[in-house]
């Protein structure tokens, strides 16, 4: 009678796309050299609708995340069994081959109950390959039961009420795989950007301080015990300029780097950079087309309405907005941020 039982259970749960909860993801399918067309058939999550994760997948969140027209984003690590990550001070982990790094973007018609009525968007995917990370997009049906692989992106329309009560319709863009590219670039590779250790220094979604329950769960070892961390960047009590320097660190920082795909621009807005003109003060632009707004330098001390990082994050229009990928609204809190920092660099060089 119990084999019996047993045998209609997993009937069922086949019958009913689901998943035993003890199952690990799928390494078969994860290393394959070709993408799953569906989402669930990773085995990420015990669930189609992706919200329970499976065996080692751990959710997790960072300091500051990235803005993207005000998505709520949910984020989940996965590393093969026996396997750890090499730590970093400074730079993303080193995560071992099978390593998938999953972030689905959702939205509510209200913003401000952001997880009420909430629906998924798109799911990408970070797969660590034998050849390298590459990137897959996935987008959710309307009933959120299935995403399906999409390579080629998709625009969607959104209608909802922004974090300030304001009506807000949006044409979001859910970017192709050379887009994630774009943004993942470091020199000839594809690399994440968010698991460094100053992003998950801080108490996670599971209650826990986030560094410390990785290498419990034997994610990752070698942690040491006062790692790297950046402020917070809405705590208002923290000095303006860390926190203008944060925002622009999880923001810009992937694609103004040395190896980044703005690395022409000379501009260079990582936490750890220390040169003031690698940072924008006083530095010209490498060049003074319509992205310039006709201004003369990128900072200019004191002088937000004469900055050219100004006047780019302040424009939705393409060609002249920054950042170019990831939002088509106005990051109106990021820009007031950025906007008093450079007029507290009064009378800097």
């Amino acid at each position: 009678m119990i084999a019996r039982l047993f045998l209609i259970a997993c009937l069922l749960v086949t019958a009913c796309g689901g998943y035993d909860h003890t199952a690990a993801p799928s390494l078969e399918t994860i290393l394959s050299d070709t993408p799953a067309q569906t989402l669930s058939e990773y085995g990420l999550f015990t669930d189609r609708a992706a919200e329970t994760p499976a065996n080692r997948v751990l959710a997790y969140d960072l300091v500051n995340p990235l803005f993207s027209d005000h998505a709520v984003k949910h984020r989940f690590v996965f590393v093969p069994g026996g396997e750890q990550a090499i730590y970093s001070d400074t730079d993303v982990f080193s995560f071992p081959v099978g390593t998938v790094l999953v972030k689905t973007f959702s939205f509510a018609p209200d913003m401000r109950t952001p997880e009420t009525d909430r629906y998924k968007v798109e799911t990408r995917l970070l797969i660590h390959k034998e050849d390298g990370w590459a990137a897959f997009p996935y987008i959710w049906n309307a009933s959120g039961t299935e995403a399906t692989y999409a390579p080629a992106g998709k625009q969607r329309n959104i209608d909802m009420i922004d974090p300030s009560g304001t009506p807000l319709g949006i044409r979001y863009a859910i970017p192709n795989k050379n887009q994630c590219k774009t943004c993942h670039q470091s020199g000839d590779s594809v690399l994440p950007i968010g698991p460094k250790a100053r992003n998950l220094n801080h108490d996670g979604p599971t209650g826990f301080s986030q560094l410390s329950n990785w290498q419990a769960r034997g994610i990752i070892d070698g942690v040491p015990a006062h790692p790297p961390v950046v402020p917070p960047v809405w705590e208002s009590s923290l000095p303006v300029e860390s926190r203008a320097r944060a925002y622009l660190d999880i923001n810009c920082a992937h694609c103004h780097k040395a190896d980044g795909s703005a690395s022409n621009s000379g501009l260079w807005l990582g936490w750890t950079e220390t040169e003031p003109v690698k940072l924008g003060l006083g530095k010209h632009p490498t060049a003074a087309g319509r992205g310039s707004g006709g201004r003369s330098m990128v900072v200019e001390p004191g002088q937000p309405d004469q900055s050219i990082l100004v006047f780019r994050m302040a424009s939705d229009e393409a060609g002249i907005a920054m950042p170019e990928l990831g939002r088509s609204v106005i990051d109106e809190d990021g820009l007031l941020l950025v906007r008093e920092w450079i007029e507290s660099l009064d009378g800097r060089e």
